[in-house]
């Protein structure tokens, strides 16, 4: 069984003392917390796309905009299911004081979920995975195809690159504050961002096991994980709160990629209306019935008090509604399960059948065909691919040549200097004392690193300027 006493473990990979001084009164995550919004990395986030690319409406959430949501909503699951521990399944290990603990790691967790992502939404994971898949057969090392040179789990963790998986490295060793240990965050949540506690040679998609569905830490990062889940005492499990984690950002992007599409003119309010009443209609419960019937009633509302825009205000506050439902759908699922979760065995999300579920699957069928497959979004889609693909091929060229003996040209020394000079550092003293693979590997790395510190304009502004068109 996991215990609570391990899971929120405040211990940090690298040990301090004074802090603050001894006037600091902060617990370990709340000084977490500072950390993060006080992180370059965090802000970054204002300028990478959540839905919509390079989106100048202030109304359009950002990354940044979307991280803070996630966070609100994890810390209210935190308070739920911590009373709910506390008063109603009276489990003994979890003592008053945990409340706190989890409230606070879950917030920060939210603020750190999308912080390792690259420009242009999930689509950039999808492009750095094609490129590598495309390209790794024909890079050559030694006259050796890198499929041939490179061991099996390197090669995936490129195949199967995650944004999940790049803020773990990001946080315990790029973000450079005052050594390699990056924010030298707590163990108990670097232990909840770890959605999917595997290896990229580990992954199951089809294993029913959420926890197999991804990877959650690369080659470069094996010995910090195992650190990790040691303290946590996790040991190939998951965190039972990255669970709220989850289901927090599901709460998130559902609701609002729904109401950023209703603003952007993607779908209007009568056709949002006429989708949710027609979605696997011979299916809806109640909860669900109930639930489409209040959207036409807000509307009714929002008409009686002479809104200005009455369709999107309808949409704004039945959407609230909507994420209250669904905060209480993901509390009853963590108390029901609540056992199977500590003991590490429950495989699916705190959303299966619980009340809110058919909802929660009906926001997100709705966007994905209103939205995501626009023709705006489309385009702009193309336009990334191009970006990326020009992007790895200069710096994967460069980065292959680099601190290997061999001689570059002056572009690729050039590219090189445009690296950040912080994640050349980390480069360094991470290949310090490696073998010529694994420095080979860690360089690849060093251009993924770069690439996903990028936002959205600067990806774009360096491609015009690489390839000459500004």
């Amino acid at each position: 069984m996991l215990e609570w006493k391990y899971l929120l473990c405040p211990d940090r990979i690298r040990d301090y003392k004074g802090g603050s001084g001894s006037g600091d009164l902060r617990t370990e995550f709340e000084k977490d917390y500072h950390r993060i919004i006080g992180s370059a990395s965090f802000r970054r986030l204002q300028d990478k796309t959540q839905v919509f690319p390079l989106d100048k409406s202030d109304f359009i959430r950002t990354r940044l905009t979307h991280s803070l949501e996630v966070s609100s909503f994890a810390k209210s699951l935190g308070q739920n299911v911590s009373e709910e521990i506390l008063q109603n399944i009276k489990d003994d290990t979890f003592q008053p004081s945990y409340k706190v603990d989890v409230c606070d790691i879950l917030q920060c967790a939210g603020l750190l979920h999308d912080i390792g992502n690259p420009p242009f939404g999930h689509f950039g994971e999808t492009a750095i995975r094609e490129w590598f898949r495309q390209k790794m057969p024909v890079l050559m090392w030694e006259g050796r195809p890198f499929t041939e040179v490179l061991l099996p789990q390197m090669q995936e963790d490129f195949y199967h690159f995650e944004g999940n998986t790049q803020a773990l490295r990001l946080v315990t060793k790029l973000h450079y504050l005052v050594d390699a240990h990056g924010m030298n965050l707590t163990k108990g949540l670097l232990g909840t961002i770890i959605k999917y506690p595997v290896s990229s040679l580990e992954i199951q998609k089809d294993s029913g096991d959420i926890r197999t569905k991804k990877m959650g830490y690369f080659y470069a990062e094996r010995e910090v994980f195992r650190e990790i889940q040691e303290s946590t005492g996790t040991l190939g499990r998951r965190h039972p709160l990255a669970f709220l984690l989850e289901a927090a950002d599901d709460i998130a992007y559902r609701t609002a990629d729904i109401e950023d599409a209703v603003k952007k003119g993607c779908i209007s309010y009568e056709q949002l209306l006429q989708e949710l009443k027609e979605f696997r209609e011979e299916e809806q419960d109640p909860a669900y019935k109930n639930l489409t019937k209040l959207l036409a009633y807000r509307y009714e509302r929002a008409l009686e008090k002479g809104m200005d825009h009455p369709r999107a205000n309808a949409v704004q506050n039945w959407l609230v509604r909507v994420q209250g439902e669904m905060i209480r759908g993901a509390t009853a699922g963590f108390v029901t399960h609540y056992e199977e979760l500590m003991a590490g065995e429950y495989k699916k999300d705190l959303f299966h059948a619980v009340p809110g579920t058919m909802m929660m699957e009906a926001l997100g069928d709705i966007a994905c065909r209103y939205a995501f497959n626009s023709s705006s979004i489309l385009k702009l889609e193309i336009g990334a691919g191009a970006i990326f693909d020009f992007l790895l091929e200069q710096f994967v060229g460069a980065a292959i040549r680099y601190d290997s003996g061999k001689e570059m040209t002056a572009v690729q020394e050039k590219l090189m200097s445009i690296l950040s000079d912080n994640y050349k550092a980390i480069y360094q003293i991470y290949a310090k004392g490696k073998g010529e693979i694994e420095r080979l590997y860690l360089r690849l790395l060093l251009v993924t690193d770069e690439v996903c510190g990028m936002t959205d304009s600067y990806a774009k502004a360096l491609y015009q300027e690489l390839s000459g068109i500004r």
